[in-house]
């Protein structure tokens, strides 16, 4: 049986294994904005549908929205908000609502 050397047959020291430092993902807050024609019901179900909140979470986060004028859907990596955004934006017009979610960067 031939074991293969830890050094070549040169006398050099194999190659220095170095770890790679590698950053996590910059995080961002998908926010929603009160308005006066979206319904309640609708913020819920888009909550549930797009975001994956259960209906207690939703209701939480619909009546922020509500009475703070904002609330936050969801935390995500960038392109992940990003769809989920695109995506409320798009049932929203589908329903004829003018529903209003937006980006915001998490400062860490």
């Amino acid at each position: 049986m031939n074991e293969m050397p830890l050094h070549s047959e040169s006398g050099c020291r194999p190659e220095t294994v170095t770890e790679e430092y590698i950053a996590e993902p910059r995080l961002f807050q998908v926010l929603l904005h009160n308005d006066d024609y979206t319904t309640m019901e609708f913020v819920v179900d888009i909550l549930m549908r797009v975001f994956h909140k259960s209906a207690d979470q939703a209701t939480a986060i619909m009546l922020s929205v509500h009475k703070n004028g904002v609330g936050v859907a969801g935390v995500y990596p960038y392109e992940v908000a990003e769809t989920k955004v695109e995506r409320a934006h798009h049932l929203a017009r589908e329903a004829e609502f003018p529903l209003r979610c937006t980006i915001q960067e998490i400062d860490v």
